[in-house]
């Protein structure tokens, strides 16, 4: 047989737990719980009548919820006795007061607070992840819920983190509760935040922590045949060579052939404000990515900063041929709007990427045969 405190120790065990503590708080169906309390032994009934005298007075004497009280027949007694059969709390409220415990309770009535404030599309990371918001302020999480909402992917359009001005924000909002906003953002777009890293998927400068891979494709122009380099630094060293081959994910590298006098930078991303360095200009550039509505994001993106580079098997063209064997759905496109950086033919396909049941074309998948032929023609 078990007390109410023994209980009431299990019940705060309980809310430790991820899985039961949002189930109980989010699903109502959980609701009510029965808690078995245990009945008292023969042998206990017989040699312990104190304490089973005072297992029954401390459970009478609970306020919380309702006890269920059933007859039993003891040999020891001439007469059944009503003893404690189950404990039946009616909701998350109730299971809290149960507990008596603290700490419980605190996090209790601030979980509460922050859900009547967010939309309910956050409760279960809040519920699940409590520790992402109990030592913030309450203000802070709930300014997060509201930021999060207005994210958009791409939105900073090059600007760093700290220049965005959303609802109010500071400048170290960002700094400040960076792993919440994220998953805030994974929620709303399917876990690409994480995925991508926060400033690659809003678009927003990296301001000196994203490193790209740079390839000397002609074999003379650098020390190493590879090197990585932050992006900001590319903004004041020029790279060498006349040729300058920008390749979405660094992944392909191997898909790329040698070629004289030219340098590929791969891994950019939405990282592209580097691309208004001045030495760029002087420099023939082209842009590979992925034939999808991101890859085309950052074609019109790169083309805000170099309006002549030239785009690489990213038409309808390639997509048809290869559409069938090798394109896949593409897991959260961008914008429903085609980027004003496109052209009318590559904007009709940015829609029709955006609509395709498989809409999304790897740079990976494509034969290494037909990059080649495209790299040395654009060379050319």
């Amino acid at each position: 047989m078990k007390s109410p405190d023994d209980i009431a120790a299990r019940l705060t065990r309980q809310w430790q737990s991820a899985d039961l503590r949002e189930r109980r708080l989010l699903s109502p169906e959980t609701w009510p719980l029965r808690i078995a309390i245990g009945k008292p032994s023969a042998a206990e009934v017989r040699d312990r009548v104190s304490q089973v005298r005072q297992h029954l007075q401390h459970w009478r004497a609970v306020a919380v919820g309702q006890v269920e009280w059933q007859p039993v027949r003891f040999q020891s007694t001439s007469e059944a006795i009503d003893v404690p059969a189950f404990w039946v709390l009616q909701s998350p409220s109730q299971w809290v007061q149960a507990a008596g415990n603290h700490e419980v309770r605190r996090e209790y009535d601030t979980l509460a607070h922050l859900a009547s404030a967010l939309d309910p599309r956050f409760h279960s990371l809040i519920v699940r992840r409590r520790s992402l918001v109990m030592d913030k302020p309450a203000s802070d999480v709930i300014l997060c819920g509201k930021v999060a909402l207005q994210l958009q992917p791409g939105c900073a359009r090059g600007k760093p983190l700290r220049a965005l001005a959303l609802a109010g924000i500071d400048s170290k909002f960002f700094e400040r509760n960076r792993q919440l906003i994220t998953q805030m953002l994974d929620i709303l777009f399917d876990g690409q935040a994480s995925d991508t890293g926060l400033e690659a998927f809003l678009g927003a400068e990296d301001e000196g922590h994203h490193w790209l891979l740079v390839a000397d494709l002609s074999g003379t122009l650098l020390p190493f045949a590879q090197m990585r380099v932050r992006a900001h630094e590319l903004q004041t060293a020029p790279l060498p060579g006349q040729r300058l081959l920008l390749v979405e994910n660094e992944r392909c590298l191997h898909q790329l052939p040698a070629i004289a006098d030219t340098i590929a930078v791969l891994g950019s991303g939405l990282n592209l404000s580097w691309l208004q360095a001045p030495w760029l200009s002087q420099k023939s550039t082209a842009y590979w990515g992925d034939l999808d509505t991101w890859g085309l994001t950052m074609l019109s993106r790169a083309r805000d900063y170099l309006p002549n580079l030239t785009p690489l098997l990213m038409d309808q063209t390639t997509f048809e041929r290869y559409r069938q064997q090798s394109a896949v759905e593409e897991p959260q496109p961008a914008s429903a709007e085609a980027p004003s950086g496109l052209n009318c033919q590559e904007a009709a396909l940015y829609q029709q990427l955006l609509h395709s049941e498989r809409g999304r074309l790897e740079q990976e998948f494509l034969p290494v045969e037909l990059v080649h032929q495209a790299v040395l023609g654009w060379s050319a």
